[in-house]
């Protein structure tokens, strides 16, 4: 019912830059927040930087000041542009929405994306 298409990873060096961009489709009534999340030591994932419909935004530590989540509600597309990358950086990273489907407006329920390859060379 429900598709994310991340696309925009690839391969940068130290100090590049990257745009990752998630849209989503199917039938969607609402999102409510969006974010970009990676693998982590000790964790399944964790959250690199989140967004709500209204455009609060939140960062992890390690990226604050470098990378930049924004959305285009009309189009259920999220971004994350990057900069500064570190070799640390290097990761897959996963979209995730909280959606409101049309055949369940009274909940929402989360979904993951495939996933896009970000290396970052030193």
């Amino acid at each position: 019912q429900v598709q994310l298409a991340e696309s925009g990873g690839g391969l940068v060096q130290a100090g590049g830059s990257l745009r990752l961009s998630c849209a989503a489709s199917g039938s969607i009534f609402s999102i409510n927040a969006m974010g970009w999340y990676r693998p982590a030591p000790g964790k399944q994932r964790e959250l690199v930087a989140g967004i709500t419909r209204g455009g609060n935004t939140n960062y992890a530590d390690s990226v604050k000041g470098r990378f930049t989540i924004s959305r285009d509600n009309a189009k259920n597309t999220v971004f994350l542009q990057m900069n500064s990358l570190k070799p640390e950086d290097t990761a897959v990273y996963y979209c995730n929405a909280d959606i409101i489907l049309f055949s369940s407006l009274f909940s929402s329920t989360r979904y993951w994306g495939q996933g896009t390859q970000v290396t970052v060379s030193s």
